[in-house]
């Protein structure tokens, strides 16, 4: 039997995708911010939760939305996931490698870019091929995925990713050194008393000042009203 999640106005199946969904994809989803124009690509879409996600949150405007993966079973559940979905008109699902991909575009033609990228960057490997690929950045490292934002990314284009808080950081410093920079950073925390776990950050060829937000997901044993609030319009309690 297929995993899955039914959200309000779509099902993921994950079938055999190396990231099943998970409360970070959830998060960027949710948190990241779309434009009204133009078309959105989401790197490394796994199961399709990004897209869909998107897609939803789009659905006004009926922006494009590609969706890349280099896993051919991840490829083959976001495809499966689109066509079940209300936005199935609106999603491309395509197995490509980015760095491949990206020259086939035309630069600087991407307005939105949303990605959980792959964080571990060390560290023993989880044991399943599949999950592997999808944690770690032996196959798309954080260097080359900032370049690749950075040659897509319109002059006024945001690419918005969610990263533990010590790789996140990484990032952001990094990308800032290609001439992308910090719009917004929201510091995630499972509860207030809990140190940073996740950075959701926001990055723009534009230099800006950033804006800085945090967010806790429980308070007092249950999910906190802003986290209720960034994920009412997807999971079926809230």
């Amino acid at each position: 039997m297929a995993n899955g999640f039914t959200f309000k106005q779509f099902h993921v199946d994950d079938l055999d995708c190396g990231m099943p969904v998970s409360t970070d994809g959830v998060l960027l989803g949710a948190w990241a911010p779309l434009f009204a124009h133009g078309t959105i690509l989401d790197i490394g879409t796994g199961s399709g939760l990004l897209a869909l996600m998107s897609a939803q949150r789009s659905v006004e405007s009926r922006n494009p939305i590609i969706a890349l993966d280099i896993d051919v079973s991840a490829v083959k559940a976001a495809t499966h996931n689109a066509k079940q979905s209300p936005w199935t008109d609106r999603l491309r699902i395509h197995h490509a490698d980015l760095q491949h991909w990206q020259h086939q575009q035309a630069p600087h033609s991407i307005d939105t870019i949303i990605c959980n990228p792959p964080y571990f960057n060390f560290g023993q490997q989880a044991n399943c091929d599949k999950r592997a690929t999808a944690r770690h950045t032996d196959t798309l490292s954080h260097h080359n995925l900032i370049e690749s934002v950075k040659h897509l990314l319109t002059p006024y284009g945001i690419a918005s990713f969610i990263l533990p808080e010590y790789e996140g950081r990484l990032f952001i410093t990094a990308a800032k050194t290609h001439g992308l920079y910090c719009q917004r950073l929201c510091e995630i925390r499972t509860t207030e008393r809990k140190p940073i776990n996740r950075l959701l950050f926001s990055l723009t060829p534009n230099e800006c000042d950033t804006e800085h937000q945090q967010l806790n997901i429980h308070q007092q044993g249950q999910y906190s009203d802003a986290f209720i609030e960034l994920t009412q319009s997807f999971y079926l309690k809230m």
